[in-house]
């Protein structure tokens, strides 16, 4: 690869960012792959690190952890399953497959890309790794990170399966829905979305969306990912709730915000035995009712997403029983992503995810 500078959207400080010229990524571990980037976006994770809600990203990293991309280099170690010229959607955890956490499902523990590159959920907030919002991309520990994007499908298709989509299939499955359960959605963002388009896997009864923005409840309803919309600025969301639930209360709640109003919410508005996963990350603290655990048999998780089932959600979109295209409602190439930083994060415009393509010269 002749080309020795590339174009990048830098992290400087506290709402400080550009497009920069900087040195193309190179090969520093023989697990490393160097993708060129053919498709990514913007994320919620992104806009907490540029307003410096993470301090633990340094001012000089290239941010982004969604994407696509094509192999241009391989280290000396991958194996032959990978080759130059493939297409791959890529995982925003690195993590080696082989450590004690790995095997025990939690890939985003890794003991591996802990001790080498900081967190192993590096690309996610942008600890010591530059991302995906470059022309191209060193991936570390690529095996165990990069999935084959099949014949058929382009980079739209799965573009959100590295994290936004594996966040809410996470959501879905810890809160162990059965066929016939109400489960309520609280945040009808990009990874509420994905958490109800996840849920359908299992046939519950009905999906309710609540949210304040009526547009993206509107998108959620028109593409199938849920039955009920509630706005929760024009009604009270709590009292409607229970409503549809005969006033029992919904057997799985999905609060994908993190926000204290919102989880207070999803608590009193399930029923006894119900289930709660949060995979919204807003507030760092929440004090839960033990009594209320206790009374009602609750169960309330929550956690980092692992994004292990990467190779099972790229299937069931080639299969076409998911299809999360409709989330991206604005596309720009990487000379606008300032423009789009301001739009994404100022939800203005109706944008729900800001899609980047290549650099135009």
């Amino acid at each position: 690869m002749d080309q020795k500078t590339m174009k990048a959207l830098v992290y400087h400080g506290p709402s400080q960012i550009s497009l920069d010229d900087i040195p193309v990524p190179q090969i520093k571990q023989p697990t490393d792959a160097i993708l060129k980037v053919t498709t990514s976006t913007i994320c919620g994770s992104d806009i907490h690190i540029i307003h410096g809600y993470i301090p633990s990203v340094q001012p000089g990293t290239v941010v982004g952890h969604e994407f696509c991309g094509e192999i241009v280099e391989l280290g000396s170690s991958i194996g032959g399953d990978f080759k130059v010229g493939d297409r791959v959607a890529v995982s925003c955890i690195v993590h080696c497959g082989k450590c004690f956490y790995c095997l025990n499902d939690q890939p985003q523990y890794c003991e591996v890309g802990r001790g080498t590159e900081g967190w192993s959920n590096s690309m996610l907030f942008g600890n010591y790794i530059n991302g995906c919002q470059a022309e191209y991309i060193r991936v570390p520990l690529a095996e165990t990170g990069m999935y084959k994007i099949p014949e058929g499908l382009d980079d739209l298709d799965v573009l959100f399966v590295g994290d936004i989509l594996s966040t809410g299939y996470f959501g879905a499955e810890k809160c162990n829905i059965q066929h016939g359960d109400t489960v309520v959605v609280w945040g009808s963002g990009p990874v509420g979305m994905c958490a109800m388009a996840s849920a359908r896997l299992w046939s519950p009864a009905q999906i309710i969306a609540v949210d304040l923005d009526q547009n993206r409840l509107e998108t959620a309803k028109k593409n199938g990912v849920c039955d009920i919309i509630i706005n929760s600025g024009k009604e009270d969301a709590a009292t409607k709730v229970m409503e549809l639930t005969n006033g029992r209360g919904a057997d799985c709640a999905i609060e994908a915000i993190g926000l204290v109003p919102t989880i207070d919410s999803a608590m009193k508005t399930m029923r006894v035995g119900g289930r709660l996963e949060v995979i919204g990350f807003g507030t760092p603290t929440y004090e839960l009712s033990m009594a209320d655990l206790f009374m009602k048999n609750l169960s309330v998780g929550s956690g980092l997403v692992p994004a292990n089932h990467m190779g099972s959600l790229i299937e069931l979109i080639h299969k076409g029983k998911l299809n999360l295209r409709f989330l991206a409602t604005h596309t720009k190439p990487l000379n606008d992503i300032v423009e789009g930083y301001d739009i994404f994060g100022n939800k203005k415009d109706n944008c729900i995810k800001w899609v980047v393509t290549p650099y135009e010269e």
